[in-house]
């Protein structure tokens, strides 16, 4: 048969991942799976919020409403939102990837402007989808090249995937208004955000006033959800929210109705919130701690967060991936997020610092002492 080829390629993390449970079944030893992008502090307790579910109810067994659940939707509107959008603003997405692929295949744009580093699903998506990608250095960049970014979007992830470098909000949102104000189309995915803050946070309600910026969220990271695959996405931009809940209606006619009751109950439960709360508070320790236990013992590659704070589920280590498997540390290369600086970036390596602390000085003490 005849396929079209999307000219994407599966992800060197995954192979990564391979090779060092390989080298560990054969050398009978431990790893630390550093190369991995999910929250592994530890895992949210769902067992008292599946309690609260009716698996045989019709709001599983049925198909769910294409856009999301009513309920769902509304538990995010105040819990993101301060109850200040509308309902009709969010659609449920299965997860952030499949968020941002809608987003991609929608937008009538030419040009898609990515980080200097930057997660490679996003390279990957806007290929299957037949956009032009490109990438910017720094905001200041962005700023001075206006006129060129009409009919472009602009994607922002803060924190970075994959530096974890996080910038100051007030700085996010001057940028996100000029682009705004000048027409140009801005994606803000930020699924690290929540881990690190609660519903006192207010950059979602500010970014819902500008018509051209398209936020993306996902609860795989902050509520430790990655095997449910939700997320959302906001907009007030009303032909594009009715167009991808077309696309989502003839693709797969509404997202998984088991996972958006588990999460409505983790949003307005008790039990919910309890468990998410102690997961939150358990995670962010142990991430704090490890950055700080890199930067005291010099491992941290302070060159990246000039002007920013280190501040995600990632971090970059001032050694190589070949250096850390030695030590049986899992990683990915730097220059796999790069395409414009990979000799400087095989340097170093992406680790995910939502670790168990304990564990995570075990492994790493040994480099720092090299």
């Amino acid at each position: 048969m005849k396929i079209n080829n999307c000219g994407a390629r599966f992800s060197a993390i995954v192979s990564i991942g391979e090779k060092i449970k390989k080298l560990s079944e054969e050398n009978n030893q431990e790893y630390l799976y550093l190369n991995r992008g999910v929250n592994d502090v530890c895992q949210i307790n769902l067992e008292p919020v599946i309690k609260r579910i009716d698996f045989n109810s019709p709001s599983i067994q049925f198909y769910p409403p294409n856009s999301g659940m009513p309920a769902l939707k509304e538990a995010i509107n105040k819990e993101f939102f301060g109850n200040r959008t509308q309902n009709e603003n969010i659609t449920i997405t299965a997860g952030s990837m499949g968020g941002l692929d809608l987003i991609f295949q929608t937008l009538d744009v030419i040009n898609i402007y990515l980080p200097s580093y930057f997660w490679g699903p996003y390279g990957h998506i806007s290929t299957i989808r037949k956009k032009e990608n490109r990438t910017y250095d720094c905001f200041d960049e962005l700023k001075k090249n206006l006129s060129s970014l009409h009919k472009s979007a602009v994607v922002i992830c803060d924190p970075n995937n994959p530096l974890g470098n996080k910038y100051n909000d007030e700085a996010l949102l001057n940028l996100m208004k000029v682009l705004n104000d000048n027409g140009t189309v801005v994606i803000f995915d930020s699924p690290y955000r929540r881990v690190f803050c609660d519903n006192s946070d207010r950059m979602y309600q500010h970014l819902m006033q500008l018509q051209d910026v398209i936020i993306v969220e996902s609860f795989s990271k902050s509520v430790g959800l990655s095997g449910q695959r939700l997320g959302f996405i906001h907009s007030v931009n009303n032909e594009f929210n009715e167009e991808i809940r077309l696309r989502i209606l003839y693709v797969c006619n509404g997202v998984n109705a088991a996972a958006q009751n588990i999460v409505y109950q983790l949003l307005t439960s008790e039990e919910g919130k309890n468990a998410v709360r102690e997961f939150k508070e358990r995670t962010t320790t142990d991430i704090r701690k490890n950055i700080e236990f890199m930067k005291s013992r010099g491992l941290l590659a302070e060159e990246f967060y000039k002007d920013t704070e280190p501040r995600g589920i990632f971090a970059i280590i001032n050694k190589s991936e070949e250096e850390l498997l030695r030590n049986r540390i899992g990683s990915v290369s730097l220059a796999f997020f790069t395409r414009t600086q990979k000799e400087k970036a095989a340097k170093y390596a992406r680790i995910c610092v939502s670790v168990p602390h304990e564990k995570f000085i075990r492994f790493l003490t040994p480099l720092a002492q090299e």
